[in-house]
């Protein structure tokens, strides 16, 4: 099976294009639907649905690539085992993060680490959906959950800190809660499948099912609700750090902290050789998320 076939379908998958694929690699429009032609001859599958404007991967195509995108990389964690070819890791780079933690803090980290690696470029995905590393053929995802698959590798980046929070004007016309249970009486702003919140007291753990005037499946969404004074929410210290610095939300609460066990992880796929450009992102992003900040000041 040649190689730059591979390196070309998996170009093609990610950018829908033959002739743009093929561009990157240097190759011209003929020679590569070529390649794809060849590539689908010797392995008796067709591997893409082909229109006047675009491409797109059949069942065996959806099928077959991570196992292609899994031969690139194992060809590469090879070389780098001996030392051959390129010193600098190089390829392509896919990473899938949650949309809010994405956007905010792992974008910002791209620009110094690209910097640093001239020849690796970046594919990301955002999303809230949490989604199947080796099927989706991402190298990397981001993800601020408790870590539970035991059959991918994980390296925590930083704490995921959640707090309750509302507007100076909110709490001023409805007074501020001394107590968890005092929250019931309040008008609460929630991510969905997270309406009842969890608190540490003196007395013991309680949980609190809250009356919630607004739901919604984005932490940017209900952090801004409550800027408007909607209700109450619970958001994560990395969320709504700047809105608390600036006054625009008030912390409350502070005593009865939020039981969560979620943290920012970095996950990877188990495998015995890290691929270089994995691992030399992991490490970017430990170092990275390891200065202090507003948002990640406790120990990790």
């Amino acid at each position: 099976m040649n190689l730059e076939h591979l390196k070309l379908f998996t170009r093609v998958a990610s950018l829908g294009k033959i002739s743009q694929a093929g561009k990157e690699l240097g190759l011209s429009p003929a020679v590569s639907s070529a390649h794809i032609n060849k590539l689908e001859e010797n392995l008796g599958i067709r591997l893409l649905h082909r229109t006047t404007r675009k491409v797109s991967l059949t069942e065996e195509g959806s099928v077959f690539l991570p196992h292609a995108l899994e031969i690139l990389d194992n060809i590469e964690i090879a070389k780098a085992s001996i030392g051959v070819g390129n010193i600098s890791p190089q390829g392509k780079l896919r990473i899938t993060a949650p949309a809010s933690f994405g956007r905010m803090h792992i974008l910002p980290a791209l620009g110094a680490f690209l910097s640093i690696y001239p020849d690796l470029a970046v594919d990301m995905h955002l999303s809230d959906s949490i989604v199947n590393l080796v099927e989706g053929g991402y190298d990397i995802a981001i993800r601020n959950a408790q870590m539970n698959d035991s059959t991918l590798m994980a390296r925590k980046l930083a704490p995921d800190d959640r707090i309750l929070c509302a507007s100076p004007e909110y709490l001023l016309q409805n007074g501020t809660p001394k107590h968890p249970e005092e929250l019931q009486k309040h008008r609460c702003v929630s991510l969905m499948g997270l309406e009842t919140w969890n608190f540490q007291t003196p007395t013991g753990d309680i949980a609190i099912k809250t009356n919630n005037r607004l739901k919604t499946d984005n932490g940017e969404a209900a952090r801004d609700a409550s800027v408007q004074g909607i209700g109450i929410t619970l958001t994560a210290t990395w969320c709504s750090h700047e809105h608390l610095k600036s006054g625009k939300l008030v912390r409350i609460l502070e005593e009865y902290p939020v039981i969560s066990n979620a943290a920012i992880w970095a996950v990877y796929p188990s495998s015995r050789l890290l691929a270089p450009k994995v691992r030399v992102f992991v490490d970017y992003l430990v170092e990275y998320f390891s200065k202090a900040t507003d948002w990640n000041q406790r120990s990790q």
